[in-house]
């Protein structure tokens, strides 16, 4: 076996041979610490088939192929293909897709995996600028047991966030509305070529076996929720006005559920909101 890509060595002989750099645009920063990748990988639960988001030169890719049955890698920068079709070239069970994965259709995705390889995991470390919107995708999906992500610190800590706080917002909610989260490990800025300004942290979702509900439900009750903190700020009587377009409606859904209409948003927890989208149902 070579060196793995992730060694700083091998990921700086590769950057140089084809003349790479990390483009911001794409929110790139390659893994250079092969601990911790191997670390993200083992605890992944990849053993049957596994999504990951932007492979980058596939210093994570290579550990979740030794792990995992099937890869498949989801990758917007075309000019990698050259980089990956040789540093991937070992492993014969990983599939690169060129495409961006918020306009893949998951389901379908999931759903040829799942019925192939067993069972289907997320293992990404995510870009930055495209971190929110992946996520509430993947939650959407519950045939995804597992959700193991490097993110940015700030970002993780909105996973356990409680009302009242700062970082309290839909991802909280969502998050925990779903799943068991639990932090890994912290992954300091050095462990990056080049490091960025922050620190990351891994994130693992484990799916939640007492939400039974169909992935259209989970949708709906999640675009509520986008629409209960669109502004945080703002009470929740008008942002649920704003949301729904009918004022009236809005005060009755609130009267019926118990809840001040100068509550705000960021103030309400998991039980309230779930009773005001009864109340609205």
């Amino acid at each position: 076996m070579t060196r793995y890509i992730s060694t700083p060595s091998r990921t700086k002989e590769i950057l140089e041979q084809y003349g790479l750099h990390a483009k911001k645009g794409y929110g790139q920063n390659f893994l250079v610490d092969p601990v911790i990748v191997e670390k993200c990988a083992e605890a992944s639960h990849c053993e049957g088939a596994v999504i990951e988001i932007g492979p980058g030169i596939g210093s994570l890719t290579e550990q979740l192929a030794l792990h995992a049955e099937h890869v498949t890698a989801y990758e917007v920068d075309e000019a990698l293909k050259p980089v990956l079709a040789d540093t991937l070239s070992p492993y014969d069970n990983v599939e690169i897709i060129w495409q961006d994965f918020l306009k893949c259709d998951l389901k379908e995705v999931t759903g040829r995996l799942e019925k192939v390889y067993g069972s289907v995991s997320v293992c990404a470390n995510l870009p930055y600028y495209i971190t929110t919107p992946v996520l509430f995708k993947l939650f959407e999906e519950a045939s995804i047991r597992y959700i193991t992500v490097m993110v940015q610190k700030e970002v993780g800590e909105r996973f356990a966030a409680l009302p009242d706080s700062s970082a309290y917002s839909t991802l909280s909610v969502e998050g925990q509305y779903l799943y068991q989260v639990k932090k890994l490990f912290n992954v300091p800025a050095r462990s990056f070529n080049p490091s960025p300004a922050v620190d990351s942290v891994i994130i693992q979702f484990s799916r939640r076996d007492d939400v039974q509900e169909s992935q259209e439900e989970t949708a709906t009750y999640f675009a509520f929720l986008k629409g209960c903190f669109k502004q945080r700020r703002k009470t929740i009587y008008n942002n649920l006005k704003e949301y729904l377009q009918d004022g009236t409606k809005a005060d009755e859904a609130l009267q019926k559920a118990g809840i001040s209409p100068k509550t705000r948003a960021q103030s309400m927890g998991q039980e309230e909101l779930r009773r005001l989208y009864e109340a609205l149902r």
